[in-house]
C-alpha cells in the first residue's frame, strides 16, 4: 500500500521527529518542519491546557507564512502526540484543539481508542499509533489507526524490548500500511536501514534534544553529546513503564543506575512520587544511538547531515 501523500509529498527525508515530553515546543517543531521532516510535540507539553490553542495557532500560522514565501520549498506537516491512557484528563480538550486546527497527523500513545481516530478522520487527518509488540499493533489497526510506529529496543524514553528486525518483520507479515520504526536511529545510514527492513519511515527523537531549538537545559544536551550506548539503562522504575534513560542523570539524582528496583507496572508514576525524582525533568531519557550525536547543532544542520548520510548510504549500497 502506498504511503498517504501527507507522509511523502513535502518531506525532504522519510523522517518523523518524535514528540519529546517537556522538550518539544513550537520553536523546535517549526524548525523541524522547515528543515523538511515531520515535526511533532506532545499536547501535554502545553501547560496550562489553554496554551495548546496558542501553540497550534503559532505553528500553523508560522508554517503557512513560510510556505507562502517559499513555494518551491514548502514545510513538512506537523504532528501532535495524544496520550490516550485514562489518566490523561485533558484528552477531550486537547482532541478538540486538534480538530479546530485540523492537525495533519496525530500520534496516539498508551492506548488505542476508536473515538480519537474518528475525530481526526473527520477532517481528513491521519493517526499513527505507537506500539512495542505485534499484539498492540493488531489492536491499534482494528480500532482505526491509519499507521503504526514500531518502538523497538534502544529507543529513547519509553521503549519496547524487541529487536527492530523481529518487530518490523512480524508486523509486515499482515500489515501493508504506513509503518515507522523507532530505536537508535541517529544517522542517515540508519534511516535507510529502517527502510531496508520494511519500514516506510524513521522515527527519530534523541538527536533533536541536542539542538538549540529544543526546550532542554544545557546540561541535558551536553550529557547526550558526551555519552554513548553504554551510558543508557533500561528500567521501569521511574514511571512503571520500561524506558531508556541516561545513567549519569540517575546517578546525579542520588541513585545507583546499575541497581534499580522494579516498579509496580500497574501504577504509572510520572510525578516522581515513588522515587523523589521526576522522569524527563530529573531523569533524562535518551536512546542507544546517542554515540552518533557529537555536538549541539541546529535542527537544520542535523537534517542536512542526515540527508548527506542517507544519500551516501544509498549510493554505497547501489554500487
Amino acid at each position: 500500500m502506498a504511503l498517504p501523500s501527507i507522509l511523502k509529498d513535502r518531506l525532504r527525508l522519510p523522517v518523523v521527529a518524535a514528540p519529546l515530553f517537556i522538550i518539544s515546543h513550537p520553536p523546535l517543531v517549526i524548525a523541524q518542519c522547515k528543515a523538511g521532516v515531520v515535526g511533532s510535540f506532545p499536547a501535554l507539553n502545553a501547560r496550562p491546557e489553554a496554551q495548546l490553542d496558542e501553540w497550534l495557532a503559532e505553528i500553523t500560522e508560522t508554517l503557512a507564512a513560510h510556505d507562502a514565501a517559499n513555494p518551491d520549498r514548502p514545510s513538512a506537516p506537523f504532528a501532535v502526540n495524544q496520550i490516550v491512557h485514562r489518566s490523561n484528563q485533558r484528552l477531550e480538550h486537547d482532541l478538540r484543539m486538534c480538530v479546530k486546527y485540523k492537525v495533519p497527523i496525530v500520534i496516539s500513545s498508551l492506548g488505542a481508542v476508536p473515538e480519537v481516530n474518528d475525530a481526526i478522520h473527520s477532517y481528513g487527518g491521519i493517526v499513527l499509533h505507537d506500539v512495542i509488540n505485534n499484539r498492540h499493533a493488531h489492536s491499534a489497526i482494528k480500532k482505526g489507526a491509519d499507521g503504526l510506529i514500531a518502538v523497538a529496543a534502544g529507543a529513547g524514553g519509553h521503549a519496547g524490548p524487541l529487536s527492530p528486525f523481529a518487530l518490523v518483520q512480524e508486523i509486515r507479515e499482515w500489515f501493508d500500511g504506513p509503518l515507522l520504526l523507532s530505536g537508535s536511529i541517529a544517522t542517515g545510514d540508519a534511516v535507510l536501514a529502517a527502510q531496508a527492513m520494511g519500514a516506510d519511515m524513521a522515527y527519530i527523537g534523541t538527536p533533536f534534544i541536542a539542538t538549540p531549538e529544543a526546550r532542554a537545559i544545557d546540561a541535558y544536551k551536553d550529557m547526550i553529546v558526551e555519552s554513548t550506548a553504554k551510558d543508557i539503562v533500561y528500567s521501569n522504575f521511574f514511571t512503571g513503564i520500561p524506558g531508556n534513560y541516561l545513567k549519569p542523570s540517575i546517578a546525579k539524582a542520588g541513585m545507583d543506575p546499575d541497581n534499580l528496583p522494579q516498579a509496580d507496572a500497574s501504577k504509572m508514576d510520572f510525578d516522581g512520587a515513588a522515587t523523589g525524582a521526576k522522569a524527563w525533568r530529573d531523569i533524562w531519557g535518551a536512546g542507544q544511538g546517542i554515540g552518533a550525536v557529537k555536538e549541539v547543532a541546529p535542527v537544520g544542520q542535523f537534517v542536512d547531515r542526515l540527508e548527506r548520510e542517507y544519500r551516501a548510504a544509498k549510493a554505497r549500497i547501489c554500487a
